[in-house]
């Protein structure tokens, strides 16, 4: 019997909208990911500033390779403003990241299988003042490789890059980088920013989503070519994640 790494089980609730368009994005996201290669296995998402939605689709996209039979894992790695505690309505309280990078327990310990089939979740934590020296420890390193070694996919979702290095120092342990954009809302020289700190990461880029998208609007094919020179760039794909605004 293959050996768990871990026993510990939390029940994930959230109700999500029915909405076709979405999750039809979301599976083209994860075939094109899995387009990318075998190699490629730990990916990260981020974005340039908070509520793009950056958060929803790493759980999004982790979900729906846990539903063809992938064992995944997602890391909320964003130990400044952790937002999936309290979106998902834990009922009992959970250790996390912040707590393994410092010391205070062990990997098994913070990791944790959810009521989705083939998902675990390694939380953010408590918070903590210095985030970034965190995730310079060699804790982190090792905690990557030995997920390897058990996960077909890791899925770390990173604060936003705008103004933090966070994103950047996990940047440096994943295969790949996905930027969630919100439409309409995220100048070029902003994303520029982002891009190039990931590219100085040696990560990577695998592309972009864009997000939030009003599909019914008049002007939806106007607003997705104002992101058109995100779409190939240095040969990477591009992933379309149109999300209706609400």
């Amino acid at each position: 019997m293959e050996k768990r790494m871990s026993t510990k089980i939390v029940k994930l609730r959230r109700e999500m909208p029915d909405d076709y368009n979405y999750n039809e994005a979301i599976k083209t996201l994860r075939t094109n990911i899995q387009f990318c290669g075998s190699n490629i296995r730990t990916i990260l998402l981020t974005s340039s500033l908070p509520d793009e939605g950056k958060s929803d689709i790493s759980f999004a996209l982790a979900e729906s390779l846990a539903q063809i039979g992938k064992k995944t894992i997602l890391i909320d790695a964003d130990i400044r403003k952790s937002v999936l505690v309290a979106r998902y309505q834990l009922e009992t309280e959970v250790a996390g990241l912040s707590q393994y990078l410092s010391g205070q327990k062990a990997l098994e310990d913070v990791i944790y299988e959810t009521n989705e089939e083939n998902l675990s979740v390694i939380f953010a934590g408590p918070y903590s003042p210095n985030p970034a020296e965190l995730l310079e420890e060699e804790l982190c390193g090792r905690m990557f490789e030995a997920l390897k070694s058990y996960y077909d996919y890791i899925i770390v979702d990173t604060p936003p890059m705008a103004n933090l290095i966070d994103g950047a120092i996990v940047a440096s342990h994943c295969d790949g980088a996905v930027i969630v954009i919100e439409s309409g809302a995220i100048s070029y020289r902003l994303e520029q920013r982002v891009k190039g700190q990931l590219e100085k990461s040696g990560c990577r880029i695998l592309g972009v989503v864009l997000n939030k998208v009003n599909i019914h609007s008049r002007n939806y094919y106007g607003k997705y070519g104002r992101y058109g020179r995100y779409k190939r760039y240095d040969g990477y794909h591009e992933y379309g994640g149109e999300k209706e605004k609400t």
